[in-house]
């Protein structure tokens, strides 16, 4: 337990009757479940990226837990060119087969973050002359009206119940799909498309 949390790596106790389900084999009281991707750090990316000359776009991921949603933005990520995109060590969907597969191969070519604590990661990304950026309902500017040509983040929240108040307060703009029609939200995967999209736009000018 102390080498897991020196390395910043989660874990869980549970009944041993849960490692039984789990598998029939002799588990020795320890289930351990190996990552399809090699994880990296925030704090090795940003550097890498301003010493190539690029503008960084990151994307933050608060609390995601559908993997075919979390498939789908990196693939969307991959395709417009985010560097790098932040999850939570916890609370979050985690690189699996179905995720590999509905990012048609993204996540094996996108550096994926793993971070203990996104506020933290928010603060490190602003000390790096980074703007933060969170999609939300609650926003008072439309995104295309925000200004995303320079280095910038952008988190998006959960499926539930969106981004959450602590990264709220932390992000320096929080910006908003206008919508039309009488649902109230788009799925994630769609609303993280849009706005990484205008990103492009406004940088290819």
């Amino acid at each position: 337990k102390e080498l897991l949390k020196e390395k910043n790596i989660p874990y869980t106790e549970v009944p041993i009757e849960k490692l039984h389900r789990i598998t029939r084999n002799n588990h020795q009281d320890v289930v351990c479940y190996i990552s399809s991707i090699t994880y990296h750090s925030i704090a090795d990316i940003v550097p890498f990226v301003f010493e190539r000359g690029e503008t960084p776009l990151i994307l933050v991921l608060d609390r995601i837990t559908d993997v075919r949603n979390f498939g789908a933005i990196a693939r969307t990520a991959e395709c417009s060119g985010v560097h790098a995109i932040v999850i939570p060590s916890r609370g979050a969907a985690q690189v699996t087969a179905d995720a590999i597969k509905t990012s048609a191969g993204a996540l094996s070519k996108i550096p994926v973050c793993r971070e203990t604590n996104l506020r933290k990661t928010i603060e490190y990304l602003q000390g790096s002359g980074i703007r933060v950026v969170a999609a939300s309902e609650k926003g008072s500017n439309d995104y295309f009206k925000s200004d995303f040509s320079g280095p910038l983040a952008i988190i998006m929240g959960s499926e539930e119940d969106g981004v959450s108040n602590e990264l709220i307060r932390s992000a320096d703009e929080l910006v908003k799909i206008p919508l039309a029609g009488t649902i109230s939200s788009l799925n994630v995967s769609v609303a993280c498309g849009v706005i990484l999209y205008e990103a492009i736009r406004q940088r290819s000018k």
